[in-house]
């Protein structure tokens, strides 16, 4: 019996330099590089090993004119180094940079907060709480968000509009305080403009340092986007998860939470290393989320007294001898009293039968009994060969 996964949120097909995200396409992995943007062979170079990781796009923050001046430079070098990763400019403060990077890049993200009307700034809460004034500014986003929009569709440039917990507009939290409605808030009215201007390569993003924050808007987001018709692919993260096992478990629990509920087109782990260590811990989380499978994956129990071989060693021999067999699952259990239940959905179960005996199931269909366990590794190669799932180790 297959296991019951929730049905994935189908968005809209978004290309970004003909590496398709939405729709039936791949959960997307991407990450960030570190470096000073300015300085071109470092950033090359890490970007190079954020790609060898398995890094699908390759982002890069443009926080001045400079910056943008040299991406260019940057996105030029890796092609003629033979890498033809989309490249995404992180965009800080000044739409004009926006402009400018959108004509040679991939895609382009944005905050909101670029494009607030700063001259007509105002702090007091009174004044936002007036409908007049609250749409008034959406009317100035709209005029300063045009030019860009017109720059993306004629280079056809995708767009992240990526919103933040912590730099929400004053106008939007005095409506809303720092909240989830708030941040959906955010996202939708610029999709409306963007929407207005008829464009529609768009991407959204809702990112929190709070697990349950980010959780939350993003669920309330797709109710939204489902309710106004809306299909935007979404880009799911963390903005601080901090770093070690903290920052891996809490991705985990924020992303896996909303892969496992069918939400998400693309991901990037945000830990304080390295940015090539966040494309492992992204692939875990797709293959533990089962959104999308790169490796084998192996089930096995903790093993207790009613354990009758040692499960331990068990599974390093199975996984050392089938570890390479991409998609395939197999378990590896103590006895029969839970085990056939609980690899229900595995393909291949290799299960302690009596002390030093092992059982090996095809799916719940037990096929091979009271195999002595020094042979038991070998006759589980033999049945996966019989069924047509085995192929050899690449460098055997």
């Amino acid at each position: 019996m297959p296991a019951l996964i929730c049905k994935r949120f189908k968005t809209r097909v978004i290309d970004i330099g003909g590496v398709s995200m939405g729709g039936d396409y791949p959960i997307r992995v991407q990450s960030m590089t570190n470096t000073d943007t300015l300085n071109t062979k470092a950033t090359v170079a890490q970007a190079v090993r954020m790609i060898e990781a398995g890094c699908e796009y390759v982002r890069i923050a443009i926080p001045g004119m400079k910056e943008a001046e040299t991406l260019k430079g940057i996105r030029k070098l890796l092609r003629k180094e033979g890498f033809d990763t989309p490249i995404i400019a992180d965009v800080h403060f000044n739409p004009a940079i926006a402009e400018f990077a959108a004509r040679f890049v991939e895609k382009v993200r944005i905050n909101p907060g670029n494009y607030i009307d700063r001259k007509g700034r105002q702090t007091d809460p009174g004044y936002w709480m007036n409908d007049i004034n609250y749409n008034r500014e959406l009317h100035v986003i709209s005029d300063k968000l045009a030019p860009f929009l017109r720059i993306c569709r004629e280079n056809g440039t995708a767009v992240r509009i990526g919103v933040n917990h912590g730099s929400l507009s004053e106008r939007i939290r005095t409506r809303y305080g720092d909240t989830p409605k708030g941040m959906v808030e955010s996202a939708l009215e610029f999709a409306r403009i963007c929407d207005h201007h008829g464009f529609s390569n768009l991407v959204l993003s809702l990112k929190a340092s709070n697990t349950r924050v980010m959780i939350q808007s993003n669920r309330m987001l797709v109710k939204e986007m489902k309710s106004a018709g809306m299909d935007y692919p979404l880009h799911l993260g963390l903005t601080e998860a901090g770093s070690g096992e903290d920052g891996r478990l809490k991705s985990a629990v924020g992303i896996g939470s909303l892969l496992a509920d069918g939400i998400g087109d693309t991901i990037r782990v945000s830990i304080t290393e390295d940015p090539e260590f966040e494309i492992p811990v992204a692939y875990g989380i797709l293959q533990a989320t089962g959104v999308r499978i790169t490796r084998t994956e192996f089930i096995s129990c903790p093993s207790c007294a009613r354990t009758l071989f040692n499960i331990q060693e068990a599974v390093e021999d199975v996984k050392a001898a089938t570890g390479h067999l991409k998609g395939l699952k197999i378990a590896v259990m103590g006895c029969i009293v839970n085990g056939p239940g609980e690899m229900a959905d595995a393909n291949y179960g290799y299960v302690g039968g009596a002390k030093g005996k092992v059982m090996l199931y095809k799916g719940q269909y037990l096929l091979r009994k009271n195999i002595p366990e020094s042979n038991a590794v070998k006759e589980l190669i033999k049945l996966i060969k019989e069924n047509g799932d085995w192929v050899d180790p690449v460098n055997a």
